[in-house]
């Protein structure tokens, strides 16, 4: 029997993102799939737009509340979801015609709790895993390509290992998916490209906030103290220029 599945989505204020994404959504060759929207409460027309598509996609559930950021966003989009896979997709980001069939078709193959993908960070294909694929040093991107596009994740995991953590506002994806693997979840790679991602978010525009949370996260994981500030002291020296114009 092949898997349900559920694409997630948080929103503010995203109409100038938005028909993409729904336009994407329309043009899937497997129309079988809902999409769930978590809004933080938008002032535009991104609502709107959301109801819109309601006479072009099989099934959209909505909720539009003030929320805390992207990760409560996304943790009541999973609640609400109903599919036994989710794969997060930004309001700015798009979909191929074929992402929901390949996922679906690679979960049902595999049973695996994690099936990650190749997507295009921009123009840029990411096309495997990071190598070296160490945790140590590459954190979750030793074993998957991404969260948002990349990734069709069980939804039953989040009963084991818990929601995304409000404690890590940008890299809450990060724990999650690290805690889930060291928890025995099982990841397969496919070759198929699931569509293009915009890495416009907060952790882009906060690089420095970026790095701290990743040294927090590998250290939570159980990684060399030592090892690791030293880690946070080169990226916080390569980036200095970044940060300094990001103040």
């Amino acid at each position: 029997m092949q898997p349900t599945l559920s694409i997630v989505t948080a929103t503010y204020n995203a109409e100038s993102y938005l028909p993409h994404l729904i336009a994407s959504l329309v043009a899937q060759t497997d129309p079988d799939f809902e999409w769930v929207v978590a809004d933080g409460g938008s002032t535009d027309q991104t609502l709107d737009l959301i109801n819109a598509a309601k006479s072009q996609l099989k099934t959209i559930i909505v909720d539009s509340r003030p929320d805390f950021g992207i990760y409560d966003a996304l943790n009541r989009a999973v609640k609400l979801a109903s599919g036994d896979y989710y794969v997060v997709v930004g309001a700015d980001d798009v979909l191929f015609p074929e992402a929901v069939a390949n996922y679906k078709r690679a979960c049902a193959e595999t049973g695996a709790d994690f099936v990650t993908a190749c997507y295009y960070d921009g123009d840029k294909l990411i096309a495997g895993i990071r190598q070296p694929a160490w945790e140590w040093l590459r954190g979750m991107h030793a074993y998957v390509t991404g969260h948002a596009v990349g990734l069709a994740i069980r939804r039953d995991l989040h009963k084991k290992v818990g929601e995304y953590s409000r404690y890590f506002p940008l890299l809450a994806d990060q724990l999650f998916i690290l805690q889930a693997i060291h928890q025995g979840a099982r990841v397969v790679l496919r070759d198929f490209i699931a569509g293009r991602y915009y890495s416009q978010g907060r952790s882009s525009r906060d690089v420095l906030g970026f790095i701290l949370e990743l040294y927090r996260i590998q250290v939570k994981m159980g990684h060399s103290l030592t090892f690791q500030t030293l880690l946070l002291l080169y990226r916080l020296i390569r980036c200095w220029p970044r940060i300094q114009k990001q103040k």
